[in-house]
């Protein structure tokens, strides 16, 4: 009985992280979608997308915007018919990102990759200036909840178990109108993993890119390099390739990664596909702000 009621406190809890912010649409559609510079002495519009693909980007959500981002990941295309191309495979991550400030958000999220339920903050540092601070520096912050977990598979599992914790620090630099880029240093933990000789804390640093085809395409690209990964590991760093697009009201972005999972927790240390053999899966972010 008292194993229950702890049960449904610890259910309680997980409803209280994830339930969506509820909001009423607003007229504005992306006010920024075709502005390169609000401001003359800042640089606007590094990343047009909060993803570069995989990495959060330095873009951030405008003051009371609410942003709903939804994310599929087809599996693998390798396996051409026998799952259509990965479509037999596919998982989904549907986001809510909300603009406390135009430099404060947070976000919850659910992936049906290992049921992931997922609380975040994400903040800007400082900004790049025209002649001053040559970069614009955020903080991302995010709480995991992996509830694929089986007690019945491990007999010891505990809630605590469930939880894995990410901290990262986006350094961006627009070069000119068409070229940005960014660095990302990245600390996670997750306290289950299953395999035996990885450490729990695990660390990485990613690299990302856009360059501006025209003025609502562009192409994107980020990898991330696992730091302390175990020599027998089957995992692999992340590499993604994207195309964005810019329409009305959406930031349609198509890309390619060896990497299904879509938390960053999850592509850095669970990558397992094979660029070299195509391995890769084909997925796609669509965003909509209210």
């Amino acid at each position: 009985m008292v194993h229950t009621k702890k049960h449904h406190i610890k259910f309680i809890k997980i409803l209280f992280l994830v339930f969506p912010i509820l909001m009423y649409c607003q007229d504005d559609l992306l006010k920024e979608i075709d502005n390169d510079s609000l401001d003359p002495q800042y640089a606007e519009a590094a990343f047009k997308g909060l993803k570069i693909v995989n990495f959060e980007s330095t873009k951030l959500a405008g003051k009371k915007e609410l942003l709903f981002i939804v994310s599929h990941r087809f599996g693998s295309i390798e396996d051409g018919f026998d799952t259509f191309f990965g479509l037999d495979n596919a998982v989904t991550r549907l986001n809510f990102v909300f603009g406390i400030s135009d430099a404060f958000n947070i976000g919850v999220s659910r992936s049906s990759y290992l049921k992931i339920y997922e609380t975040s903050i994400k903040y800007r540092l400082f900004r790049q200036k025209e002649n001053g601070f040559p970069f614009t520096i955020v903080g991302f912050n995010s709480l995991t909840i992996n509830s694929a977990l089986e007690k019945d598979n491990i007999p010891t599992l505990q809630f605590n178990d469930r939880l894995g914790y990410t901290l990262q620090l986006l350094i961006s630099r627009k070069i000119n109108t068409n070229f940005s880029v960014e660095l990302a240093p990245t600390f996670f933990h997750d306290n289950y993993i299953e395999l035996i000789n990885q450490d729990k804390s695990q660390y990485a640093l990613g690299f990302g890119g856009r360059y501006k085809l025209t003025k609502r395409w562009s192409i994107n690209a980020d990898y991330g390099w696992h730091l302390n990964r175990v020599s027998d590991s089957p995992f692999k760093n992340p590499l993604s390739i994207g195309f964005d697009l810019e329409t009305g009201g959406h930031v349609f972005q198509l890309h390619f990664s060896n990497a299904q999972a879509m938390n960053t927790n999850g592509f850095l240390s669970q990558g397992s596909g094979d660029w070299s053999t195509g391995d890769i899966f084909f997925g796609f972010n669509l965003s909509r702000t209210f």
